[in-house]
């Protein structure tokens, strides 16, 4: 299978993921979420990509959970404040950002990320012959 074609199996597959998560967690989703989790599924990959070998599990996670965050603060923008959509909103949570992104949310992707760290690097062998990653911890 060529890069193409297994970047876009690895986007649908984190975009419905991340659905998956939402429902679970609020009973509904919303297409926005299927782009933002596919987005976020392939920046795993680049942040893997860029620390490299040396990067602890921990660290990516940090790093994970920050840019899946950080994904969720633009598209939020987007959606729930340009577009006028009102998808979601963290008003009401403690240490919230524009209602868009609170602190809780951010703890939950750093822990969540773990899985789709191990799950992106189990695609990549299946689906492009990459070899597996040795994890530490720290």
């Amino acid at each position: 299978m060529n890069p193409v074609q297994a970047y876009i199996i690895m986007f649908f597959t984190g975009g419905f993921l991340y659905c998956t998560i939402e429902i679970i967690a609020r009973g509904y989703s919303h297409i926005s979420m299927l782009l933002a989790g596919g987005l976020c599924f392939v920046l795993v990959g680049v942040i893997q990509n860029i620390l490299g070998d040396t990067a602890s599990l921990v660290g990516q996670m940090l790093l994970c959970g920050l840019m899946i965050t950080g994904v969720e603060f633009v598209i939020g923008l987007i959606v729930n404040r340009y577009m006028h959509l009102a998808v979601w909103d963290y008003s009401g949570e403690q240490y919230n950002i524009r209602g868009q992104i609170c602190l809780l949310y951010c703890n939950i992707w750093f822990f969540l990320s773990a899985p789709m760290i191990y799950l992106h690097d189990f695609m990549e062998y299946l689906l492009l012959g990459y070899p597996m990653q040795h994890y530490k911890l720290f």
